[in-house]
């Protein structure tokens, strides 16, 4: 029996209208307008048309988008000193730095710069110990992205086997944490994994995350199992350029119970929940309710 094809688009749009709704209450009912600050340095063309689209659909779902551009030679003192000033800003709630950072720069030392409660890539260092440690985060926009679908597929994940094939700080080790959260038994598998296949044929929930094209072949996934591909690799195939995920979607979606494709899958979550998160700072830092269904 074919998988259901779990449609990241959709589900993305459904994501965005809810944020739109909890910044409509916030400008009727405290007038105020949650605001996403973005910096890009350089003029890498993937993160131009990056950043371009994090800021139409900021603006869309009625908050205020703010874009720094600094050239791709800028000094690291120069960006701390933006980062710094978007901190104290009352009207930013949420800071961005676009990555990768041009080779001159640390990327570390700029990311641990914003403010913890505006880092709404919940890439620093505190939000990552505190994600760790089951507290209250900004959680990372891809994991915080599949967590949702997931919910949403499934109900309750409870006593579920999940593995997580990879182990990058942006996804695979977030997802775990968040899949922990959610009372999973959790594995994480990469590329010295020992009988890697058998690891992943044991799992209700397989999230695909290790940048190798089309990795994960169909005969990996155990029958009805639920497979997230974070994967968005582009391959050329006969004569043009294609874009696939980690895993095989023709033979796993064969052997899944549902499946998301590439494109179409994760990738449009990643913007929708940095949206959410943005809302959620906000909300955080006036002292009101989180909106419900946006967070981990």
């Amino acid at each position: 029996m074919a998988a259901n094809i779990i449609d990241g688009k959709a589900f993305a749009a459904k994501v965005r209208e809810q944020v739109k709704g909890h910044v409509d209450r916030l400008k009727e009912e405290h007038n105020i307008t949650p605001g996403l600050a973005v910096v890009l340095v350089g003029e890498d063309p993937a993160s131009q048309v990056y950043v371009r689209s994090k800021g139409k659909q900021t603006v869309e779902v009625g908050m205020n988008s703010y874009e720094h551009k600094m050239d791709a030679d800028t000094s690291e003192a120069d960006l701390l000193a933006v980062v710094e000033k978007l901190n104290n800003d009352p009207t930013v709630h949420g800071i961005l730095v676009q990555l990768p950072l041009p080779k001159h720069l640390d990327e570390d030392l700029i990311i641990n710069s914003i403010s913890p409660a505006k880092d709404v890539d919940g890439f620093h260092i505190s939000n990552v110990g505190l994600l760790g440690t089951g507290q209250k985060s900004m959680v990372p926009c891809t994991p915080l992205g599949c967590l949702m679908m997931l919910r949403d597929y499934h109900g309750s994940l409870s006593g579920m086997d999940a593995v997580v094939i990879g182990r990058s700080n942006i996804v695979g080790k977030p997802m775990a944490q968040l899949l922990l959260g959610d009372s999973c038994t959790v594995t994480i598998a990469h590329s010295r994994t020992k009988d890697l296949p058998d690891v992943v044929r044991r799992a209700d929930i397989v999230v695909a995350a290790v940048g190798r094209p089309e990795m994960v072949p169909g005969d990996w996934i155990k029958e009805g199992a639920t497979v997230i591909d974070v994967g968005i690799n582009r391959i050329e195939r006969d004569g043009k350029n294609k874009l696939v995920g980690d895993v095989d979607f023709a033979s796993c979606a064969e052997r899944a119970g549902a499946i998301t494709p590439v494109p179409g899958g994760v990738g449009p979550m990643t913007i929708a929940c940095l949206l959410a998160n943005t809302v959620t700072a906000c909300c955080r830092a006036n002292n009101l309710a989180e909106p419900e269904g946006l967070t981990a």
